[in-house]
């Protein structure tokens, strides 16, 4: 009884551990779901396997013969029920979606609790190993690939003195951006027109620069440039 105590208690400081260290660097990262998130999450998915890995000590010793448990079911609704804890951390605005990454890291801490329940050790400290590499050495990666850079701009002008749609294509185009799905609209006071599109760049550096261009220009009323990201 002893062993197996001992047992339990390691597999739940290995998945404080494992939890930890991911909820470390979503905490570092300024994320609202982080250290002590993570570290809950995949302590509840240990708790939950042993539940199921040593069930014959609170079950099967009263009706060895009538009841029997599986342990993928146990699994599978683990995973089921962290998917509301993801969701929970993911939130738009505007167009833009955010949180992605951190429900993805919750679910593979819930994943992690589960190895570390079993007491499958090896893939656990290999996985934990390749999360924290994916969070941290891919950022790395990420943030000096040359990708295109989306935003929404939303422009308006005072009625009569607008500049057309091709003046404005042909303006952003000489910044460095390509203009997407334009759309127009007539303000409901009917005194101002306004465009709104999707703009795209390979340079993130073009943003402040079209702002800084559209705040010097007189016929401008109101601008919003809204970048996209995860």
């Amino acid at each position: 009884m002893i062993e197996e105590h001992m047992v339990m208690t390691g597999r739940l400081l290995g998945a404080v551990l494992a939890g930890g260290l991911i909820g470390l660097e979503r905490s570092y990262r300024g994320r609202p779901a982080g250290f002590r998130t993570h570290t809950l999450v995949c302590m509840a998915s240990t708790v939950l396997m042993l539940i199921t890995v040593y069930e014959w000590q609170w079950v099967q010793e009263h009706a060895p013969d009538s009841i029997r448990m599986d342990p993928t079911r146990m699994a599978q609704g683990i995973m089921t029920g962290i998917g509301f804890l993801g969701a929970g951390v993911i939130f738009k605005e505007g167009i833009t979606v955010r949180g992605l990454t951190t429900a993805a890291s919750i679910w593979i801490t819930a994943a992690l609790g589960i190895l570390i329940g079993i007491g499958f050790y090896f893939p656990a400290t290999v996985t934990t190993g390749l999360v924290l590499l994916v969070l941290s050495i891919f950022r790395w990666i990420e943030s000096r690939m040359r990708v295109q850079n989306y935003a929404r701009l939303d422009v308006s002008f005072d009625r009569g003195t607008d500049v057309d749609e091709q003046a404005l294509r042909d303006e952003l185009t000489r910044g460095g951006f390509d203009a997407k799905l334009m759309d127009w609209r007539l303000a409901e006071t009917g005194e101002q027109v306004e465009y709104g599109m999707m703009i795209e760049t390979a340079q993130p550096a073009n943003f402040s620069r079209l702002a800084r261009s559209l705040s010097a220009n007189p016929k401008v009323r109101r601008f919003r440039i809204v970048p996209t990201g995860d």
